[in-house]
């Protein structure tokens, strides 16, 4: 129950708060003679019409040629980046199955060798097809 109570008095606080503002300085400026009188620390201020008429003639921005080669400069290392990631993974990949290859054969190699000595009986030569013709 305290909890809510907290919390109404809380947001009541707010309300309140929001309810009574503090009156606060603008950006903009009132048209007339005021621009003369203020020191030139007040002079970093425009009237409104001025403000909204300088926004729209400068609503595009052409871009510089310093922006245009700092973007090339990001495109081209991030593709550098891009294209040393798939050479690295190229090159495992070939490694694992330069690996594999060589797994394999060696298996399929001491497999062909057992085949034989299991079935050499020492009478006849292991290739028969070596033998001459009688």
């Amino acid at each position: 129950m305290t909890w809510t109570r907290v919390l109404l008095l809380s947001l009541l606080t707010g309300v309140l708060l929001l309810e009574f503002p503090r009156e606060a300085e603008s950006a903009a400026v009132q048209d007339g003679n005021e621009m003369e009188t203020m020191g030139s620390s007040k002079r970093v201020f425009m009237p409104a019409s001025a403000a909204s008429s300088f926004f729209k003639r400068r609503s595009r921005r052409s871009v510089g040629y310093a922006e245009l080669i700092a973007e090339q400069r990001v495109k081209l290392a991030a593709s550098e980046r891009r294209r040393e990631y798939n050479e690295e993974q190229r090159d495992e990949y070939e490694n694992y199955l330069e690996e594999e290859r060589d797994e394999q054969y060696e298996r399929t190699r001491e497999k062909n060798e057992q085949w034989r000595e299991f079935h050499y009986d020492g009478m006849y030569p292991r290739y028969p097809h070596h033998r001459p013709y009688v």
